[in-house]
């Protein structure tokens, strides 16, 4: 017999259409954890293409192909990526280069030799289902797979927009049915966890509940370990907590009155794009913005780099236009 929830007791819960709020943050990290290790082939309790998975399939009779012999051997599926094509995989990730902010070193989770991807929190899931995992399944995947999880992740992209409207919404449900009835034609049934079941109920709860970023649980996480970073006696977790932000509340409230001093409030940021102030001793045609972060290193241009530095400087900055003239 199931259980009822003490919620639907509540008076006003017959006019709550929004029952359930799905954390999106956590489907799309186990989305993105189901599709990585099982195109890695990767050994772990991920990996959703194992011996079990393959005797699932002969015992139902389907997917002839994929079927255990009497070893316990089976051939690699269409959608398992080759070592060849594991390391332009993984070599493609680990060179990828981004903003600074826009996401955690991705490239410290990856592993070439080993052929490995681990360590990935929350928000590298986030940006590696929606911008770079397209980008390294186009040339190591079969074009019937690689169309797949685009459109998977290209789902993830468009749900996760900061304004939804409710046409393009109707067109993305029918769009998420096709796409995970597809994929039940190339990947096992093992693959479709509790998870990827929950993506078609996504968009209807965007059409309840309105964008998802008000209800999904990145700021209450990030302040989560905010305060776990307040306890310092684990016996008394509490007390520590409780502690902890009195004490910054306190030091906060009194650096605001302190002048000549270096607070959180006045701290030069490690990317600062519009600088109040340039010093005197830096060239108004190259103003230092930001401040240096990390060691520097010395290289000597090429001549072809030197011609196209020559042409930026001639093209994009305005005072050498009165030496043009």
């Amino acid at each position: 017999m199931a259980e009822k929830s003490i919620f639907f007791e509540l008076p006003y819960w017959v006019d709550n259409l929004l029952h359930h709020n799905l954390d999106v943050m956590h489907i799309e990290k186990n989305v993105c954890d189901n599709v990585v290790f099982t195109l890695l082939n990767d050994s772990s309790n991920k990996f959703k293409d194992n011996l079990k998975a393959r005797k699932d399939l002969q015992l139902w009779g389907i997917r002839h192909d994929l079927w255990p012999d009497e070893n316990g051997r089976y051939l690699p599926a269409i959608y398992t990526l080759t070592n060849a094509n594991k390391d332009i995989f993984l070599k493609t990730l680990k060179n990828m280069i981004v903003l600074y902010g826009y996401s955690s070193n991705i490239s410290r989770c990856i592993d070439v030799k080993q052929c490995k991807l681990g360590g990935l929190k929350s928000h590298d899931s986030y940006v590696l289902m929606e911008q770079l995992l397209p980008l390294a399944m186009i040339n190591t995947l079969p074009k019937e797979v690689c169309s797949i999880l685009i459109d998977l992740c290209m789902l993830f992209r468009q749900l996760c927009n900061k304004v939804l409207r409710m046409d393009e919404l109707d067109q993305l449900q029918s769009r998420v049915v096709l796409t995970l009835c597809q994929m039940e034609m190339l990947f096992p049934p093992s693959f479709f966890t509790v998870m990827i079941h929950l993506i078609v109920h996504l968009v209807e709860d965007a059409k309840l509940g309105g964008p998802i970023q008000y209800r999904w649980l990145y700021p209450i996480e990030r302040y989560l370990g905010k305060l776990k970073s307040y306890v310092r006696n684990k016996a008394q977790a509490e007390e520590s907590i409780v502690e902890g932000y009195m004490v910054e509340e306190a030091l906060t409230f009194c650096s605001r009155y302190v002048d000549g001093i270096e607070i959180v409030f006045n701290r030069l940021r490690c990317v600062n794009d519009e600088p109040h102030i340039v010093p005197s001793n830096v060239s108004t045609l190259f103003p230092q913005v930001g401040k240096p972060a990390g060691s520097f290193a010395y290289f000597t241009l090429s001549a072809k780099e030197k011609l196209q530095a020559h042409r930026h400087v001639i093209t994009n900055c305005t005072i050498v236009d009165l030496f043009l003239q």
